[in-house]
């Protein structure tokens, strides 16, 4: 392949082997930049889309940590609050089971009858509603 500049052909190996030599060739206007100064503005261009692609993927790995951190302090506070709960009710069920206690010792057979019936009925009734 020749081009033809000025009346003139030049090959295409010409061209392109200044190119790849990092010599300039010899520009019709006087006024051009080596193939080094341009493959060097090329690469800065391609490094600063990069670097606003790496901001922009920080900003969102940022935010999403923030995030990550504020679902973290409300599922603590939510751990919290059902302790305290799951504490309280753990006191109550023993002062239950204490006063059964203190029942069953002091009054005898009828006592422990309405207690198993309740537990049998609260069984069956538990499973009709699961069924």
């Amino acid at each position: 392949m020749h081009q033809r500049r000025n009346g003139k052909l030049k090959s295409n190996d010409d061209m392109y082997g200044n190119l790849e030599s990092g010599r300039r060739s010899a520009p019709s206007s006087g006024r051009g930049m080596s193939s080094h100064e341009t493959n060097a503005n090329i690469m800065e261009s391609q490094n600063n889309d990069r670097i606003a692609e790496l901001s922009e993927q920080v900003a969102r790995l940022k935010g999403l940590t923030v995030d990550i951190g504020n679902e973290v302090r409300d599922q603590n506070r939510l751990l919290d609050n059902m302790g305290e709960g799951f504490s309280s009710v753990g006191d109550m069920l023993s002062g239950s089971l204490m006063r059964i206690g203190t029942m069953l010792e002091s009054g005898g057979a009828k006592h422990m009858c309405y207690l198993v019936g309740f537990v049998v009925f609260v069984m069956v009734f538990l499973y009709w509603l699961v069924r």
